[in-house]
């Protein structure tokens, strides 16, 4: 029997909320079924770093889910997901996390993901960062999590703020062994026109 590919992406109130935007985008043109929940901080940092609504969030997943809906179908181990992705993810929900403290759907399935042993990815969004806030990233690590904090990369010579977000969602994708075929990788120089992308490598002459 086929497993049908989901992923479920949590969103929370941090800054840097086009990561999560971004994400549910590109994974929709990867045709995996992505399952939604966004915290109420995350409706606020939507309203004041976009023009999206809500609504226009909800449209780019398969599936919503209210984040005080606890009986949902991602906060059960018996529910096939290839995993999560926070992005981007408060210092709240990192210690929610780091702690097993489930009070709403995102710190659950995130506790579940980790329990059934698949990938939690926490794309973390603060700095700079205390000793409590590195413990706790310590303590997701030491149970299997990923701590992805949205650094960029420079030598793909970005032109613009988009080029930086679509190599980070590339490289936290690649991590899934998802390929988004949207970026230049160390070594190789990207073009992309319309849905292709043309890939050629580029040696340093001595």
């Amino acid at each position: 029997m086929h497993m049908k590919k989901r992923m479920i992406i949590g969103i929370t109130g941090a800054t840097g909320i086009i990561y999560g935007i971004r994400l549910l985008e590109v994974l929709k043109q990867l045709e995996i079924e992505t399952h939604l929940v966004v915290s109420k901080s995350a409706q606020l940092t939507l309203h004041h770093e976009t023009d999206k609504t809500i609504q226009d969030l909800k449209s780019l997943a398969d599936v919503y889910y209210s984040v005080h809906d606890l009986g949902a179908a991602i906060s059960s181990g018996s529910y096939p997901t290839m995993g999560m992705i926070i992005a981007p993810c408060s210092i709240k929900t990192l210690s929610q996390v780091a702690y097993s403290m489930s009070d709403n759907l995102i710190a659950r399935a995130a506790d579940v993901i980790l329990k059934e042993r698949k990938k939690l990815v926490l794309m973390v969004r603060e700095t700079p960062f205390t000793l409590t806030h590195l413990r706790n990233m310590e303590r997701v690590t030491e149970n299997g999590g990923i701590i992805f904090p949205p650094v960029p990369a420079f030598y793909t010579k970005p032109q613009s703020l988009d080029d930086i977000v679509e190599q980070t969602i590339g490289r936290v994708l690649d991590l899934f062994d998802l390929d988004t075929r949207r970026f230049a990788r160390w070594g190789e120089k990207v073009k992309i026109e319309g849905n292709t992308t043309t890939r050629t490598s580029e040696g340093i002459l001595e």
